[in-house]
């Protein structure tokens, strides 16, 4: 018979894993409810913070305390719960976090073998972070993420344009609503979220320059400086983009957007991702797609083919023209000039053979001069 709440309080004990629980309350079922919270709880691992904590009770509470107060923006911040929750959480979620090996990280890894590289790269600054504050809190006396190695991958990347690509993307854009937005990428190497921050204050004609000095937060509507100095920089207008600029600047104010919406608005993530698939459309039926009713059924652009491909290209023109690298890493707004090298790779055979002419002294005497290009 059920206890009266007249009669005292009800106390109810369990054992989970050698360790007691117990729980009172006025009466039987509330006791019992407490009880069956608890003994949830320490399930979940969550009854503690310290080893015998599950993996999953302790990244909640790992990102409740280190990510989220740290102003992150929604986009990074879901990076995080997309590669726990996607890859992590189904293999190692429910281990107590003392039982962790770091062969069961390193497995973890491997599974995402043959995926993009970033893909990769970014389960396991997931894993290093969360298991490098555990040890650091001293939850856990080893990190068994110290030592990971990233398992064979695919090398994303950008590329430049091709001869074709080109020649029709510069037909396009002289039409095409999107057309100048596109042409500022390509002759100024400037990163999408930039040329959404730009206003018409920062496009100096006296000068021949755009003042590049703040960008559209990535996975935010919030316009900031550039994550480094080296993104603050000033770009020579180039010769075939002046023209375009000088008219489409006609009587609009200094802190009017370059590249509005149609509404007049500044461009977001999602509206120049809409400008982009747009100007991509129509560059897809100018080269040849198939149609059938006005909807593309067999296209004929390739599909890595995405605006950061015109910054590439910048790059890529800049090495072509004989630009410095150093030079080029300052109008790249690149803080490593490792990275401005990744892309200045001389995939051109001829400058290694007219250096290897010099090298060998026959430089302009027709011998040993010719290649198969």
């Amino acid at each position: 018979m059920a206890k009266k709440k007249d009669d005292g309080p009800v106390r109810k004990t369990a054992r989970f894993h050698g360790k007691q629980y117990e729980a009172t309350g006025v009466d039987e079922l509330e006791a019992l409810t407490k009880l069956a919270d608890k003994l949830a709880a320490a399930k979940r691992g969550e009854e503690t913070v310290g080893g015998n904590m599950t993996v999953d009770a302790w990244y909640h509470k790992w990102k409740a305390l280190y990510k989220d107060p740290k102003g992150l923006t929604a986009k990074s911040l879901g990076m995080y719960d997309e590669k726990y929750n996607g890859y992590i959480r189904p293999r190692i979620g429910h281990l107590k976090l003392k039982d962790v090996k770091d062969v069961h990280l390193q497995e973890i890894l491997n599974g995402e073998a043959g995926k993009s590289i970033s893909h990769v790269k970014k389960i396991r600054i997931v894993l290093k972070e969360m298991f490098r504050r555990a040890r650091q809190s001293r939850l856990i006396t080893w990190d068994p993420a110290e030592l990971l190695e990233l398992p064979a991958a695919r090398q994303g990347g950008r590329r430049s344009i091709t001869g074709e690509e080109r020649a029709a993307i510069l037909k396009l854009a002289q039409t095409h609503r999107a057309g100048l937005w596109i042409l500022t990428l390509l002759y100024t190497g400037m990163r999408p979220g930039e040329t959404a921050a730009l206003s018409w204050a920062d496009v100096d004609f006296e000068n021949n320059e755009i003042h590049v000095h703040a960008a559209k937060e990535s996975g935010s509507g919030r316009v900031k400086g550039p994550k480094t100095a080296a993104g603050v920089r000033d770009i020579p207008i180039h010769a075939a983009l002046l023209p375009r600029l000088r008219e489409a600047g006609k009587g609009k104010r200094g802190f009017e957007p370059v590249f509005p919406t149609q509404s007049g608005g500044r461009q977001n993530e999602n509206s120049l991702r809409r400008l982009w698939t747009g100007f991509k459309r129509e560059l897809d039926v100018a080269m040849g797609a198939e149609l059938y009713r006005n909807k593309v059924v067999k296209s004929v652009v390739a599909e890595d083919l995405v605006p950061y491909c015109l910054r590439h290209t910048f790059c890529t023109d800049l090495e072509g023209a004989g630009v410095a690298i150093n030079v080029a890493k300052e109008l790249m707004g690149h803080s490593d000039i490792q990275t401005t090298a990744n892309i200045y790779t001389h995939k051109d055979a001829r400058p290694m053979h007219e250096g290897i002419s010099l090298l060998d002294g026959t430089a302009g005497k027709g011998a040993g001069n010719e290649y198969i290009g």
